[in-house]
Order: structure tokens, then sequence, then C-alpha cells
């Protein structure tokens, strides 16, 4: 059976597959240029669900790459969709998704080097990696932050199921942003962070996160095109999720 059948995209997703050891966010950022928006590339790995999608912004590059929260909203819910009942599952900003707090994997975005912050870039990617299967032959509790979905109780749920269900919970997350504007996405992407005690998180129009604690006058920024630069979930040793 061919991979085509085992994963079924709703439009207008293509579907691109790699062969295992082929890097879904590298490629998709190379070919983003001709392909178009919707190509989603897919790296057939047992132990990790790769896939990275090729966005098409309507908006100046500053603002647009908010809509790399609009990525983590769908991931974190292709996850929920498959997790044993009351499963924790929450994101450390910016980038980083934590199942009961062991660390599976996490969200990145690539855009043109040479885009102008002011203009509508041609392109963006999301990619994203999920820890499937835990691949280490070590004793349990020797890599206590880090956790897989074959730890968690997620049953036969494997790269293919996350990146079906991925695909159809970005289109939801992006029809919201277009029906109701960014306020909504904002709001599902802070409900999945820890609550910081005392303090108000907003995500104001560049990305970045403001948090302003209660009883102090001054707010916190965190620069999201900052944070992006270097994915914190990302160990480019093992080219995948750090343990």
């Amino acid at each position: 059976m061919s991979l085509a059948e085992l994963i079924h995209l709703p439009p207008p997703f293509t579907l691109l597959r790699l062969r295992e050891g082929g890097d879904a966010f590298v490629h998709a950022c190379r070919i983003a240029p001709e392909s178009g928006a919707g190509t989603l590339v897919y790296v057939g790995r047992f132990d990790l669900a790769e896939f990275a999608v090729v966005l098409e912004p309507t908006e100046p590059l500053r603002s647009a790459r908010r809509a790399f929260y609009a990525g983590m909203v769908a991931l974190t819910d292709a996850l929920r969709a498959y997790a044993p009942p009351s499963k924790p599952i929450t994101i450390g900003w910016p980038d980083a998704v934590r199942i009961d707090g062991g660390l599976i994997g996490g969200g990145r975005l690539g855009w043109p080097l040479a885009a102008n912050e002011e203009e509508v870039p041609p392109w963006l990617v999301f990619g994203a990696m999920i820890r499937t299967v835990a691949m280490t032959d070590d004793e349990p509790g020797v890599h206590p932050l880090a956790s897989a979905l074959d730890q968690e109780g997620f049953g036969e749920a494997g790269a293919a199921q996350i990146t079906e269900s991925f695909a159809r919970h970005l289109m939801l997350a992006f029809d919201g942003w277009r029906a109701d504007g960014f306020d909504g996405v904002a709001r599902e992407y802070l409900s999945r962070m820890p609550r910081e005690r005392q303090s108000v998180q907003r995500i104001d129009d560049d990305g970045d996160l403001l948090t302003r604690w209660i009883g102090a006058g001054a707010i916190e920024r965190r620069d999201l095109m900052q944070a992006l630069a270097t994915p914190s979930w990302f160990d480019p040793a093992l080219g995948g999720p750090r343990l």
C-alpha cells in the first residue's frame, strides 16, 4: 500500500513524501518558491511524525509570522484528538510541545532570508516533529524530561494519523483567523501555556509575547523572531527532539 493511500489530506493540501533521512522542513523551505501553498512534505520515519507545510501569507512578514501560533494550535489539537483522557498537552513558548511535562517535539517557522519585514513574503513554512516512539535503550527515568507518544498511552496513533489530524486542524485554525481575527488563535495558544501566577499575557501584532505582572508597572517582551531562530526543542546532533 502506498503512502498516498495511507495518508488522506483534505484539499487544498498536496502530499510530498521524502525518504527516511530527509529533512521535511529544509526541503519545504527549498521548494516553497515553486511548490505553492498547501504543499505538505512528509518524512516516513518510524520514530517521528515529521512534516512541514508551505503557507502563502497575505500580510507583511512582521505580522504574518503569527501564523506560527496557528500551526502550534493545530499541532496540539492534532495530539489532543488521540490523547488519553485528561492527559495534559502544553506549549513551552514559543515552540516546544510537552505531554504530561515530557518534551515530545515542537514546531518551527521558515521564511525567505531576504524578505523585508514590511512586505508580504512569498511564502512561509511551518514544520513540526513529534516523537512517536522512544528509541533509546536507556532505562526508564534516565531522560525524565523527554517522552514519546507510545510512552504516554497514545495507542496506535502514529506519524500518519498525527499528520492527517494536523492538516485538518490547521485549516480550522486559519478559518477561525479569517472569520474572527487573530485574537481567537492567540487565546487558544495562550490557554495551552502553563499559567504564570499573578500575570496577564497577550500576543502583540508582531507576534511577540507580552507579560504584565499584576502589581508591577513593567511589561516583559519576548521577541518571537529571535526565539524562532534557534528551536528550543530541537537537537541538531540527534536530528530530532532533545532528550
